[in-house]
């Protein structure tokens, strides 16, 4: 009975610990992100949303920006976490006690790039997995980079991101 006992808790241990890292550029959140974030959420007792930190590209945002439009945003949804990261995600996630990272598909000419670098995580970090996940239908077409070329173009973008970030891209465009 004792072993029964332990090997339960053991298992409930296991649920509870589940957590999962959404990482991202986040350049900004749009409503794609958020919708995968509550179907991540779904299947993760925790979900880290994990900011990347990379030099390479040139943001919209600073990181600071792109941390607090998260918080305001995604922050607000249970057992969301907002947290930034550079180096290897898979050593972020294993620091984070993850076993999983969610990583969003919008269309086929997603996944090759996404496979790829699910491989190579795999075989940096066996121990984590990388779960994809598809946003709604109506936000498949969303990317950041689309909403940032509409805003600057003066476009209403309304309709794909959180009023905070609409707001926030209206005040880089300013004309």
């Amino acid at each position: 009975m004792n072993n029964l006992l332990r090997t339960l808790s053991e298992l409930n241990v296991f649920f509870i610990m589940r957590r999962a890292i959404y990482p991202g550029s986040f350049d900004p959140v749009t409503n794609g992100h958020l919708d995968v974030i509550e179907r991540a959420r779904k299947l993760f007792e925790e979900v880290i949303v994990a900011v990347a930190q990379n030099d390479e590209k040139q943001a919209l945002f600073s990181l600071q920006d792109r941390l607090d439009l998260l918080r305001e945003t995604a922050g607000k949804i249970n057992k969301v976490r907002i947290a930034q990261f550079d180096g290897l995600l898979v050593e972020f996630a294993v620091a984070q006690k993850a076993s999983a990272v969610i990583r969003g598909l919008r269309a086929v000419s997603d996944f090759e790039f996404e496979f790829q670098m699910a491989l190579m995580n795999r075989k940096l970090e066996t121990n984590v997995e990388t779960i994809f996940l598809m946003p709604k239908e109506e936000y498949t077409y969303l990317s950041s980079r689309i909403i940032k070329e509409i805003a600057r173009l003066g476009g209403d973008v309304s309709s794909f991101v959180p009023p905070v970030v609409g707001k926030a891209l209206s005040g880089k465009f300013a004309r």
